[in-house]
């Protein structure tokens, strides 16, 4: 068998394909080279084509010079091969190994075999060799049509490279065109509209600077008329408080608005001396360096300061007793005492806050026989007997039988534990000295078991009393150490104000200066102040453009009721869109410890209807604080709802 150019050994024809080039070769008896040649397939054991045609690797007609626009003889490509051809040995294993594709190639058989049956009947209709090799052509075309589809077909569904890859991507696609079907307790946060909240909670900390943000111009908050201050500053006196609009097109014309700003921003102060800033006092030694202090060294004038004090005092804690006034602040330069009427934070009673305290004042209160609590310390207690109630007893026994020592620390323990409840129940001084002499005797009866009691040294008793009240020395300046005092425990307080010496340094820069006394209302020998207000219209850049933003700076002694009067003024006169950083003066956040223990009624706050805040304030401060230790730092207002952080 002769090899002919461009023939591999391993190229094989359907047998449909040779049966068809017999009958062909057979039926055409007569008819040039050229179309016997163009009308069969080259096969192995034939006499070798002339020059003028060369067989391509892929099923057709010859090349013939006839067919070629150039002269010569076609050259047969030397990087070509059977096997990279779409009508190869191996691609047709790959698209007809697979017993599923049986219908495809039943297709393929199909349509060869309609093409037989076209060109048998043309057979003896053909008048040259033309037609032939057209319809030889149409053949081999239909031929590599539906072999490439039936790979195309094959490969999406059969490729061990990319199926598995692909499948996965697939599957995920539908996951995410597919919805899920949620439970009640499985909805997205986004589905639940947020809750609306038209108030924020009550904040008792004193603020020492509050900045608000807004897009629109504080221009009504600034250079008030001498007509339109003094309207305010004479509702403030008289209690008295015009309507604000709730929409208004043009704050700057309102009158109303701009009056009702000056009467937010007076509060009463005593002492008060214009050289020096009398709060905050703790912590304020750098602002008092390099001021004339002429009562420093003069104990005259010292004692006429503290008997102007005192009466202003007494003034305040009447008016508190008969609901005229809501609450008033007592700042001196170690501790700060929040007095609140009856019915503010849910109380039933007077209550009094006062933090921080150190362990000699807290002696000394109870010396006086002021009952107080420590409800921070209660609250932590409570707690943990709530841990040890849940853990399991098997593990608290074992725990506790493990060795002697260990027993022996959990009693001290225990014994301490008491203790600070003791302190913080107000108990006397007699029931601590028992407690003492027990802890005395159960301290060291392990050494008299032990027959060595005379050989150890003992410790002295004040080694013993420090170390018993290490734990309480520790909450000496610290917020947990605030002290609560209700009921008329609080007018033992104020006489113990009163009397006490140490209220007033002694030496420094604050020597024989009486604490500083702030109120909402006015008090006997109290002073009328204002709080500084200052807008500022500034461009800050967002992005890659710069917008305008306007600012309103308040600054000093903040009080609540300040802070709730301002913003209910802001909330229509920007057009319930504002957002406010608040600066507390920080040894007064822990006033917002929640310490009530009965809920307060409608009477309640009926009642301080004539204390002369606005009666949206008094519902604020008549709720229980919920801040806890902290207090608000920012707050935010947007289509008139508030969200804020602490």
């Amino acid at each position: 068998m002769s090899q002919q150019p461009g023939y591999s050994p391993s190229f094989k024809r359907p047998a449909e394909i040779m049966r068809l080039r017999r009958k062909r070769t057979q039926g055409e008896s007569q008819g040039s080279c050229s179309s016997q040649r163009g009308a069969a397939a080259f096969v192995p054991g034939d006499s070798d084509p002339s020059p003028g045609c060369v067989r391509p690797f892929s099923p057709g007609p010859l090349l013939t010079l006839q067919n070629r626009s150039g002269g010569g003889v076609k050259r047969r490509n030397p990087f070509a091969s059977i096997e990279n051809t779409c009508n190869s040995a191996k691609k047709r294993l790959i698209i007809y190994n697979d017993d599923e594709k049986e219908e495809d190639t039943e297709s393929v058989v199909l349509g060869v075999a309609e093409t037989t049956k076209i060109m048998d009947g043309g057979t003896s209709k053909m008048a040259d060799g033309e037609l032939s090799t057209n319809k030889v052509m149409l053949l081999s075309d239909s031929l590599v049509e539906a072999q490439l589809q039936g790979m195309q077909h094959t490969f999406s569904k059969k490729r061990l490279d990319f199926s598995e890859d692909d499948s996965l991507f697939d599957e995920e696609e539908e996951a995410e065109k597919i919805p899920l079907p949620k439970s009640p307790s499985s909805r997205s946060q986004a589905s639940i509209a947020p809750p609306v909240c038209v108030e924020y909670p009550a904040d008792w900390g004193l603020k020492t600077r509050v900045l608000f943000t807004s897009p629109l111009a504080f221009s009504w908050a600034e250079k008030p008329k001498a007509q339109e201050e003094a309207a305010g500053l004479a509702q403030h006196c008289r209690a008295q408080h015009s309507a604000i609009p709730h929409s208004m097109q043009e704050p700057r014309s309102c009158s109303e608005l701009r009056c009702a700003f000056q009467q937010s921003l007076v509060y009463w102060q005593h002492p008060s001396l214009p050289w020096l800033s009398l709060f905050p006092r703790i912590n304020a030694e750098r602002s008092f360096s390099g001021k004339s202090t002429p009562w420093a060294q003069d104990p005259v004038l010292q004692q006429s300061l503290m008997s102007e004090w005192s009466a202003s005092l007494s003034s305040l804690y009447s008016l508190l007793k008969a609901r005229l006034c809501p609450y008033f602040y007592l700042c001196s330069y170690q501790f700060t005492v929040l007095f609140r009427a009856a019915g503010l934070s849910g109380a039933d009673s007077i209550t009094a806050l006062l933090s921080p305290t150190t362990r000699g004042l807290r002696e000394a209160m109870r010396a006086e026989g002021i009952e107080f609590t420590l409800p921070l310390v209660e609250e932590h207690k409570k707690s943990k007997e709530r841990h040890h109630n849940n853990t399991p007893k098997d593990n608290t026994e074992s725990s506790e039988s493990r060795s002697g020592d260990r027993g022996q620390k959990v009693v001290i323990d225990g014994e301490k534990s008491e203790q600070r409840g003791a302190e913080g129940g107000g108990c006397h001084n007699d029931d601590v000295d028992d407690d003492d002499d027990e802890d005395d005797d159960g301290g060291f009866s392990w050494l008299m078991e032990m027959g060595v009691q005379d050989k150890i040294k003992k410790p002295d008793s004040l080694s013993i009393q420090l170390r018993k009240d290490r734990h309480t020395v520790s909450l000496d300046h610290l917020p947990d150490s605030v002290v609560r005092v209700e009921g008329p425990h609080t007018f033992t307080l104020i006489n113990f104000l009163i009397n006490c010496k140490s209220l007033v340094a002694v030496s420094g820069s604050q020597a024989g200066l009486p604490p500083t006394l702030l109120a909402p209302n006015a008090f006997k020998g109290a002073s009328m102040m204002t709080l500084k207000a200052r807008s500022v219209n500034v461009k800050t850049q967002v992005r890659s453009t710069f917008q305008d933003v306007c600012s309103l700076e308040l600054t000093g002694p903040i009080l609540p009721s300040s802070l709730h009067a301002v913003t209910r003024l802001l909330r229509p006169a920007q057009r319930g869109g504002f957002s406010a950083a608040l600066y507390t003066h920080a040894p007064t956040a822990v006033l917002n410890t929640h310490t009530a223990r009965d809920s307060v009624g409608e009477a309640e706050g009926a009642e301080l209807a004539s204390c002369g805040l606005h009666p949206t304030s008094v519902q604020q401060l008549l709720q229980p604080p919920t801040l806890g230790k902290t207090s608000l730092r920012q707050l935010h207002m947007s289509n008139y709802n508030y969200t804020w952080l602490s």
